[in-house]
């Protein structure tokens, strides 16, 4: 058989996973969501007995059934300064950071950078120290990005340049520890632990709050995970420490997670659902900020204009969400709450000095009463972010934008007219699965019409969970690596002459033609059969 040849059972299934070589495929009808919950797992490094056999008595010893009936009761609401019980297998006092330093390392977005802020606020009130010297930090951790290929190889290959690091470790030093943080983690889970056991600690964006006690299960030698998504967690009781004490503006989170789920993104799945931050708790924290002498803030969220406060019940009322003239939803239409343009109204209210900014919003959550106030208020800065994907309403269709180029078109034309002399700029994306030499045209059209002050364009990455074209199949070869190759007749070697299309279950050879660190990709050449192919190897 050729080198670039392998042979696969054929699949129809819209998930697939990570490839790195080429080999035999076996047939998956499902989409694989791996889970890691909030537990431990063994880790080759050693550690002196009398430490792993004091902690495994004292895991054998609890908890029991008591403490899980305890944690399963109601939640209250807490106060920031209460200090919850440790868990039964871990004392108070290894809970504590004990001066340990740690260096953190921030990728991706603005929302990475505001979630390093918070694991920071929650280390410091633990007893950690901060240094930004690499080689004296006693803990790295890595808040990552997953939003496209090529933003996680930057975090294996800085796995690769860390191990070197904890080699060399002097054993005279407490040994080092390393931690991934934030949507890589969430998205990869036990991968991570399995590909790079030097890594100790793995935790979501939702599971900073957990990072003292994962800590603590690593200086024993185990390796830690908390990866649990949550439907309420926003921080909002946690003060982000700025990492730039000399810093004259600041992201303030809103909101966390994303319901749109738009067919090529992978923040629904990485952060979870949509939930946002108590006004009162986002308004304390701009007055703090303005106090500090501030002048510029930043409100974030996955979709933040979208935003919308349950927290106080007399406002949950039966009043339906406004959207955009056009637009429509992919989920049921939420009702109540307060919307982005009162707290947008409340925010520009703290400091007249303090300039507002928002990001990254949906085009749907635009009504009049959101443009007339940034028309009104000389401190909410008359920029606009406006994501339009794609020129063609064909491939926003596919994407599942919830709006045609028409509709867009018109969005932009109105907040012009609403918000004279606006400031807008989009995101692209070029070579969506299915996208034509005419959509591309589409795409190209729209940013010389709307004639944008700035735009983000990237080349689509193929994903876990993103979509790939309706025409393609795709199987698992022997070493469980995934290919993609298009439907297309092809030869059966056992009845010469007849052309046959791959069905699920079918043995073919493919020929490779490309590769990444995600995905194989070739042309079918002929269904197959494990005797004919093992044959002609």
């Amino acid at each position: 058989m050729h080198p670039l040849q392998c042979v696969l059972q054929v699949q129809r299934s819209l998930g697939w996973g990570p490839l790195a070589s080429v080999s035999w495929l076996s047939l998956r009808m499902c989409r694989a969501h791996s889970s890691l919950s909030s537990t431990t797992c063994p880790s080759p490094e050693r550690q002196e007995d009398g430490a792993r056999k004091d902690f495994s008595s004292r895991l054998a010893a609890g908890p029991t059934f008591r403490h899980f009936l305890k944690s399963a009761s109601a939640p209250q609401e807490k106060l920031s300064s209460e200090v919850e019980d440790p868990p039964p297998y871990l004392t108070m006092d290894e809970l504590l950071g004990r001066q340990r330093k740690v260096y953190l390392e921030t990728y991706g977005c603005q929302m990475n950078v505001n979630d390093t802020e918070i694991a920071w606020s929650i280390l410091q009130k633990s007893g950690y120290l901060r240094t930004s010297n690499l080689q004296e930090a006693d803990v790295i951790l890595l808040v990552t990005c997953s939003i496209r290929e090529k933003a996680e190889q930057t975090i294996w290959n800085r796995l690769h340049q860390l191990k070197a690091l904890k080699t060399r470790r002097p054993r005279s030093r407490v040994p080092l520890r390393i931690g991934i943080l934030g949507c890589m983690a969430e998205r990869l889970k036990e991968e991570i632990l399995n590909r790079e056991k030097m890594v100790d600690v793995l935790a979501g964006p939702d599971a900073y709050r957990d990072l003292p006690r994962l800590l603590a299960v690593a200086e024993s030698g185990q390796q830690a995970a908390n990866v649990l998504l949550s439907l309420d967690e926003t921080y909002a009781d946690v003060m982000p420490v700025q990492t730039n004490p000399s810093a004259t503006s600041a992201f303030v989170s809103i909101m966390r997670g994303c319901d749109n789920m738009c067919s090529y993104c992978i923040v629904p799945f990485t952060r979870g659902r949509e939930r946002s931050r108590p006004v009162a708790s986002i308004l304390e924290e701009v007055k703090k900020l303005s106090e500090q002498g501030l002048k510029e803030v930043t409100l974030l969220g996955q979709n933040v204009n979208s935003f919308r406060d349950n927290s106080e019940v007399q406002f949950n009322n039966a009043v339906s969400t406004n959207l955009s003239r056009g637009f429509t939803t992919n989920y049921k239409a939420k009702q109540g709450g307060l919307r982005f343009a009162h707290l947008l109204d409340q925010v520009s209210r703290v400091d007249p000095e303090m300039r507002i900014r928002f990001t990254s919003p949906h085009p749907k959550d635009f009504p009049d009463e959101v443009l007339q106030l940034i028309h009104e208020r000389d401190n909410i800065c008359k920029q606009i972010h406006l994501p339009a994907q794609s020129g063609s309403s064909r491939v926003l269709e596919a994407m599942r934008r919830g709006y045609s180029r028409e509709a867009y078109v018109e969005l932009v034309h109105h907040i012009r007219e609403s918000i004279p002399g606006v400031s807008l700029s989009s995101d692209f994306i070029a070579g969506f699965c299915g996208e034509t030499e005419e959509d591309h045209v589409q795409t190209v059209s729209l940013l010389r019409e709307v004639q944008y002050n700035m735009g983000f364009l990237f080349a689509y990455s193929m994903r876990q969970l993103s979509k790939r074209s309706a025409t393609d199949l795709c199987g698992r070869n022997d070493g469980n690596l995934k290919v993609i190759f298009p439907d297309a007749e092809m030869e059966d070697v056992n009845n010469p002459g007849l052309r046959v299309r791959a069905q699920p279950g079918d043995y073919v050879l493919v020929k490779i033609t490309s590769a990444s660190s995600q995905t194989l990709r070739g042309h079918v050449l002929c269904r197959t059969t494990l005797k004919d192919s093992s044959e002609n190897c």
